[in-house]
């Protein structure tokens, strides 16, 4: 019995710090929690990084657990899902999902489906307690072991840095999300459940270029959004070396750039899976051509 045509799923891919929020997570979470200032933080992390010629994420990682210590500080998994309820969002993100959805379910009568996501170097804990989780088909980012005896955490788990977030693409692609699962064995491209085609990756800057380089390598889109002057002369630059297909301004509001472009990446998925679709029916309903005898 012939397989009918399954690939009419859209994912939208989303970064979190400066895409959805305009600051990173832990600036509203812990750093106010452990009492410190997120400028000296950072340069800490970068300082210490540099010293030591070690990883980026591990080492901030590490000196939240140092810092938690020193300070008899106690950040447990309940706790920083209770900090993550108060992350604020760029405009328009709380009706966002649900116009999106509104809209693919519109276009394609009702053929095609969309799904979000979040791939993030943040704590998927915190991700864990945002507001906004509900619309979340998975998400994706750094843990922590957090002990059994008294809750706090002990080391990474899990570190998401800005080339190791391509790894949740595929998994996205192939319909391996769990991360435990194996993602390397070999996966015919039409029996993938999303493919690359039907993703679009929004991010915000050059920790987001990985990402951005295999959607669009692998024909699907990408999006950079900015915050303010600053931050839009980032996206220029990535616009202009044909890294992404689009930039806007971070207002997921009705009817902004942002919304627009979007959409209009939308259309041409949906178009496209229509296309895709009708040639395979077409191609299945050939008559099976005998083996040669």
């Amino acid at each position: 019995m012939k397989t009918p045509f399954h690939q009419t799923t859209i994912a939208l891919v989303y970064d979190f710090d400066g895409t959805l929020s305009p600051k990173a997570m832990q600036e509203y979470t812990i750093l106010p929690e452990l009492g410190e200032d997120p400028i000296a933080f950072w340069d800490e992390c970068t300082e210490e990084a540099q010293r030591l010629k070690a990883d980026p994420m591990l080492t901030y990682m590490r000196l939240i657990i140092e810092k938690m210590t020193k300070s008899g500080g106690k950040i447990t998994q309940q706790r920083l899902r209770e900090l993550a309820a108060g992350i604020p969002y760029f405009p328009g993100v709380s009706v966002w999902f649900d116009n999106i959805n509104h809209y693919v379910q519109k276009k394609s009568n009702g053929r095609v489906t969309v799904k979000h996501y979040i791939i993030s170097a943040g704590l998927k804990d915190i991700l864990d307690g945002i507001t906004i989780r509900h619309h979340f088909e998975n998400m994706f980012g750094s843990e922590y072991y957090f002990c059994t005896t008294d809750g706090l955490p002990k080391f990474p788990t899990i570190v998401v840095n800005d080339t190791t977030k391509t790894q949740y693409l595929f998994r996205i692609n192939k319909g391996h999300e769990d991360v435990r699962a194996p993602l390397n064995d070999v996966m015919p491209y039409d029996e993938r459940p999303i493919p690359f085609s039907n993703i679009i990756y929004i991010g915000d800057g050059s920790t987001d270029v990985p990402c951005m380089s295999v959607a669009r390598r692998n024909k699907g889109y990408a999006i950079a959004v900015y915050k303010d002057a600053t931050t839009k002369d980032a996206c220029t630059a990535l616009l202009s070396d044909e890294r992404i297909d689009y930039m806007a301004k971070a207002d997921y509001s009705p009817n902004t750039e942002l919304d627009h472009s979007v959409k209009l990446i939308v259309d041409r998925i949906i178009a496209d899976i229509f296309f895709k679709k009708e040639k395979f029916i077409q191609k299945t309903a050939l008559p099976s051509t005998p083996p040669c005898p």
